[in-house]
């Protein structure tokens, strides 16, 4: 088969004619075509065109990995930090991701940063995190941004800077990262790195609210309720608060219950107030045990 032929299975693949894809596909991967062989990996993997595979998928991956296509060799180090088709290895996984990064691959640069700050499949290194989350951060890559940020805001691989970290978490921001704005909101909150901003703070914590973040959430219900950088309205901030206790957060938990306590922005229920604030000292949030021993429900 001739490059056209490769060319008319990924055009095939591209429009998810997935069978005509693989009917093309598959001679030109078993012919030793790395872009073929990666195609088909991925074909097996998500399951399209075929029965999911994962073992197929680990099998085509690799061939094209030794080839040293970028792509497949990142897949082929996610499958090993997943144990997807093949046994759970991460050093397996930092090896693969590490070939694949050093050909310039985004997903791999990020990941192997988070690799090397975790110290899954290498040793513990600050730096090396630093030093990947910047060249993914450096492609416009929304997460190696927010990594790069939180490197500078903790000062773990780089000298904390504040001014720094604003800087990657706006431009990760920009581009809708909840996590980054949510960190960009404190950072205005506290006045680090940037002129102390309440209203600038609630408007980022209102962009990763929006997005489900549920931290941003329950300081959003914060604001509200002390009315700092918005207009103080209680219904709002039990609005808030319960969209983050939802999600399990501790503190917009006792919030809501305390909310209930008292029918502040909610009408008065105790049963809502216990039920919450026992969702939230299960979780050891002090202000909720003391609330709760305070109206006799525990010792």
């Amino acid at each position: 088969m001739q490059p056209k032929d490769l060319e008319a299975g990924i055009r095939a693949f591209e429009y998810k004619d997935y069978k005509t894809a693989l009917e093309i596909l598959i001679p030109l991967a078993e012919q030793g075509n790395a872009e073929a062989q990666y195609k088909v990996a991925l074909a097996f993997d998500v399951g399209l065109g075929v029965s999911k595979n994962c073992v197929g998928a680990v099998k085509w991956y690799r061939s094209a990995a030794k080839q040293e296509n970028a792509k497949a060799q990142y897949m082929l180090g996610r499958a090993y930090r997943l144990g997807e088709g093949v046994e759970q290895d991460y050093v397996e996984a930092a090896k693969w991701c590490r070939l694949a990064a050093e050909q310039g691959h985004v997903h791999a640069q990020c990941t192997l940063g988070i690799v090397y700050e975790s110290g899954q499949g290498f040793e513990q290194d600050y730096v090396e995190a630093a030093k990947w989350f910047f060249l993914a951060a450096k492609q416009g890559f929304d997460q190696a941004q927010f990594k790069l940020g939180q490197a500078y805001t903790f000062g773990r691989g780089v000298g904390q800077d504040f001014a720094e970290a604003v800087t990657w978490f706006f431009l990760a921001a920009k581009q809708g990262d909840a996590a980054a704005q949510y960190s960009l909101g404190l950072l205005y909150g506290c006045g680090k790195g940037v002129k102390q901003d309440y209203v600038e703070a609630a408007t980022w914590f209102r962009f990763a609210a929006e997005r489900g973040h549920a931290e941003a959430q329950s300081d959003l219900g914060l604001a509200y309720m002390t009315g700092k950088g918005v207009k103080q309205d209680n219904v709002e901030a039990a609005k808030w608060h319960r969209l983050a206790a939802e999600q399990g957060d501790a503190e917009a938990q006792s919030a809501l219950g305390l909310f209930y306590l008292v029918g502040q922005g909610v009408k008065q229920d105790d049963a809502e107030a216990v039920k919450w604030l026992c969702l939230a000292a299960e979780q050891g949030d002090v202000q909720a045990h003391s609330a709760l021993r305070q109206m006799g429900v525990i010792a």
